[in-house]
C-alpha cells in the first residue's frame, strides 16, 4: 500500500507546475509559426513572463532566472489540438464516478442543453500529463449525448494542469444522425422535429396545455447558442450534412461537423457555407450505414475545396496518436502544411481561441513543442513543451512507471526487476 500511495502522490506532484517567471530562450529552431509569415529558419523565441516576447536571430537572455534550449534546426510547432475529448471528465471508463461527461437520462426532462461539463473538469487527472507531453497542449472538453439529442456544452481546456485551464466560449454539443434516432422514436426525422420545437421554445415559452421539452434554463440556453453561438453537430451522412447547414442558417447557429465520413461529397455546399468539419482521417471503412462514403482522402479533398478542417477522433486516452493520424492524411493527399493547420491554427480560429493557441508569434501566449523531427512522422519525439510559457516537466504517471519497473533501476527491489 506505501508503494502504491508514493506512486500516487509523485503522479500528482507532475501536475504542481511552476509559474511562468523563467524567461525560456529557444535557439535555433525551425519555426512554424502558423501565420502569414509561413517557416521561419534558424530563427531564436524569447518567452518572457508568459508570452512570446520576441522572434528573430542571435537573440539573448540575461538574468539568473532564464532557461535557454538550444533547437539546432529542429522543428518548433505550436502546441498541438487534442481533439474533442474528455481529459478531465473522464478517467477510466468502465469506473461510472470517474466519467462526467454525459449525463443520462433524468424526470425532469430529456433535454438539458444546460448540462455544462466544464464544472467537472478536473486538472489533476493523469490524461492531462500523459497527453501534453506528447505536444499537445489544448483540447476541447466535449458533452456526450448518452440519452438525449443534446450532449450539453463544454469549452476549450490548455493542458497545463492549472485549476483556471477553461478558456474561449462555451461550446453546445448536438447529436444528429442515425446513431441518435433511438432518442427520437427511432426516425431521424423525429430528430429535426425536436430540434425545432426546442427552438421555437427558447424564442417563446410553450403554451400551458404543450409538454415542454426543455427547462426554463434550458431555454435561456439555446436561446444565447442562437444568436451566433458555436454548435458541433455530431454526424457523418452527407444528407445529413446538408440538414445542419440549412437549419444552422435557419436557427443562426455557427455550426461545426464533428465527424463528416461524408462531408467530401458536399465539399463545396460546406465551402461556400463556411461550416468547417472535424474529422478522423484514419475513418475508411464504412462502420455504420451513415458512413457508407468513408474516404482516407477525405481531409485532402475538404482542403482543396476550401472547407476548414480541424482533426479529432483519436479518443481521449489516445490522444496523443492525433498526430500520426494527420500524418496518414498527408499521404493520402492532404499538404503537410495543411496537416499541421489542422492540428493547430484551424481547430483555435473555429472556436474563437486564436489569441491563445494554435500560433507562433509576438504577443502571444508561449504555447510550444519543440520535436526530434518532422511532427507528423510517427517515430517523432516531443523534446520540450511549454504551455503559457510553463517549461512543463516531460513525465506522467506512465513514465514514472516506466522507470519503475525497468531493469535499469538497480536500487528496486528484486522482484521488480526483470529477469
Amino acid at each position: 500500500m506505501k508503494r502504491i500511495s508514493k506512486i500516487l502522490i509523485c503522479s500528482f506532484a507532475v501536475l504542481a507546475l511552476p509559474a511562468a517567471t523563467a524567461d525560456i530562450l529557444i535557439r535555433g529552431a525551425t519555426v512554424h509559426s502558423m501565420t502569414s509569415k509561413g517557416t521561419l529558419e534558424n530563427t531564436d523565441v524569447l518567452v518572457r513572463k508568459g508570452n512570446i516576447y520576441r522572434m528573430g536571430k542571435r537573440l539573448s537572455v540575461s538574468g539568473p532566472d532564464h532557461v535557454v534550449i538550444d533547437a539546432e534546426g529542429r522543428p518548433l510547432t505550436p502546441g498541438l489540438f487534442a481533439g474533442m475529448t474528455s481529459i478531465g471528465l473522464t478517467e477510466v471508463s468502465a469506473v461510472d464516478e470517474s466519467v462526467d461527461n454525459a449525463l443520462e437520462s433524468i424526470e425532469i426532462s430529456p433535454m438539458r442543453p444546460e448540462f455544462d461539463v466544464t464544472s467537472a473538469y478536473n486538472p489533476h487527472s493523469s490524461l492531462v500529463p500523459v497527453t501534453r507531453i506528447e505536444g499537445h497542449s489544448f483540447t476541447l472538453l466535449s458533452a456526450s449525448p448518452s440519452s438525449s439529442l443534446f450532449g450539453g456544452q463544454g469549452r476549450m481546456a490548455a493542458l497545463d494542469g492549472a485549476y483556471d485551464a477553461l478558456f474561449g466560449q462555451p461550446v453546445l454539443f448536438i447529436n444528429i444522425g442515425g446513431s441518435a434516432a433511438g432518442v427520437a422514436g427511432g426516425s431521424r426525422a423525429g430528430l429535426w422535429m425536436l430540434l425545432q420545437q426546442a427552438m421555437d421554445e427558447a424564442s417563446r415559452a410553450p403554451e400551458d396545455n404543450v409538454s415542454p421539452l426543455l427547462t426554463g434554463r434550458g431555454r435561456a440556453t439555446l436561446a444565447r447558442f442562437a444568436d451566433a453561438g458555436t454548435v458541433v453537430f455530431s454526424v457523418h451522412r452527407a444528407s445529413d450534412i446538408l440538414q445542419v447547414i440549412r437549419h444552422a442558417e435557419k436557427f443562426g447557429v455557427k455550426a461545426v461537423i464533428s465527424g463528416g465520413a461524408e462531408a467530401w461529397m458536399v465539399a463545396e455546399t460546406l465551402a461556400k457555407a463556411d461550416v468547417p468539419v472535424l474529422l478522423n482521417p484514419l475513418q475508411n471503412l464504412p462502420s455504420s450505414f451513415d458512413a457508407l462514403g468513408s474516404r482516407l482522402d477525405n481531409a485532402a479533398i475538404l482542403h482543396a475545396a476550401g472547407v476548414t478542417i480541424a482533426f479529432s477522433g483519436a479518443g481521449s486516452h489516445n490522444a496523443r496518436k492525433l498526430r500520426q493520424m494527420a500524418g496518414n492524411a498527408v499521404t493520402h493527399g492532404l499538404p503537410h502544411d495543411a496537416a499541421l493547420a489542422a492540428l493547430t491554427r484551424n481547430p483555435a480560429e473555429i472556436f474563437g481561441v486564436e489569441d491563445h493557441q494554435g500560433s507562433i508569434e509576438k504577443g502571444r501566449p508561449a504555447n510550444l513543442v519543440l520535436w526530434s523531427a518532422d511532427p507528423l512522422e510517427v517515430t517523432t519525439l516531443a523534446e520540450r513543451v511549454v504551455i503559457n510559457g510553463i517549461d512543463i516537466p516531460m513525465t506522467s504517471r506512465q513514465t514514472q512507471l516506466r522507470d519503475r519497473y525497468t531493469p535499469e533501476q538497480p536500487s528496486m527491489p528484486r522482484a521488480y526487476i526483470k529477469p
